[in-house]
């Protein structure tokens, strides 16, 4: 039986054609997976695959009860390797993404916010964290992060290789870069920073953090401060938009700081921001029909 295998042409002509479209690591391990999970499932190689193949996998996908966003990943792989891979567009025209209702991010009180930030365990850490609630950079931005990517000049962080490879200038606050600098001179003296490297550097001064060592550092400050929330470095960009949001500050600059290519992806924090929402006055007490009632509802 012959299917997409590490050392076959197609893969290697996949992943040449996902490099060139920019995608991420991560991206390119998921499409792999899932044109992989096809072609065992075909049980040939994909590219003698017809459009009623792709059909009947998505069918038996959804009725093994395989969750929307596993599904539109993989329509998603699919379509790639066919449209691009293949240049075969026609193959996938059965092939449809499944509309799922998408949960709220939870978002901190900046509260919460502040005692995360004090609770970190070192001032590596505690820069890691700020740079993801104060600039509303992903995960994934901060490990990558240089330190030629800090224009004090323009009080910009220049973020490079960002989601689908687009690259964008994130803010800087005045109290971020005192940080970084601070950062900067500790780092100096344990002979892990160097002009052109990483920002964050792991275990190695030539390598940057890993992502997983990342989300371990939000988790245990959040235990340490005593949140109870599920909380990661996602949570702290979340918490740089609804602020954001509740200041007052337009949701288009929002979009264009998050990196987001929708504005509908932004326009989901106008579902979580409470400030907002308390600071509009309903119609119902511009009629000024009950003055003096302050009792408490019933029931």
């Amino acid at each position: 039986m012959t299917n997409i295998t590490p050392t076959t042409h197609l893969r290697a002509r996949m992943i040449e054609d996902m490099k060139l479209h920019r995608l991420s690591r991560a991206t390119q391990r998921n499409y792999l997976r899932d044109v992989t999970r096809f072609a065992a499932w075909l049980g040939r190689p994909p590219d003698t695959a017809a459009d009623e193949d792709l059909r009947r996998y998505q069918i038996e996908q959804s009725d093994s009860g395989l969750g929307a966003p596993a599904m539109n990943t993989a329509v998603s792989a699919l379509r790639f390797f066919y449209t691009r891979t293949l240049d075969r567009p026609d193959l996938t025209r059965k092939l449809h993404r499944v509309k799922h209702a998408r949960s709220l991010p939870t978002v901190l009180s900046r509260d919460e916010v502040a005692r995360m930030l004090g609770a970190t365990t070192s001032l590596k850490h505690q820069a890691i964290l700020s740079v993801a609630y104060g600039a509303g950079l992903r995960a994934s931005e901060v490990t990558k992060l240089k330190i030629r990517d800090v224009d004090s000049e323009r009080m910009l962080l220049r973020v490079e290789c960002g989601k689908g490879g687009r690259h964008r200038n994130a803010m800087l606050a005045g109290d971020l870069l005192l940080l970084l600098r601070e950062w900067w001179k500790v780092g100096r003296q344990q002979g892990v920073m160097h002009p052109d490297g990483w920002l964050f550097p792991g275990q190695h001064y030539l390598k940057p953090i890993c992502y997983r060592q990342v989300h371990r550092i939000a988790a245990e400050a959040a235990h340490a401060a005593g949140i109870t929330k599920q909380v990661g470095p996602h949570t702290l960009r979340h918490s740089f938009a609804t602020h954001l949001l509740e200041d007052g500050v337009d949701i288009r600059i929002i979009q264009v700081l998050l990196g987001h290519a929708q504005l509908t992806t932004t326009a989901l924090y106008t579902r979580v921001a409470t400030r907002t929402v308390k600071s509009v006055i309903s119609p119902l007490d511009r009629l000024a029909m009950f003055p003096g009632k302050q009792g408490a509802p019933d029931g």
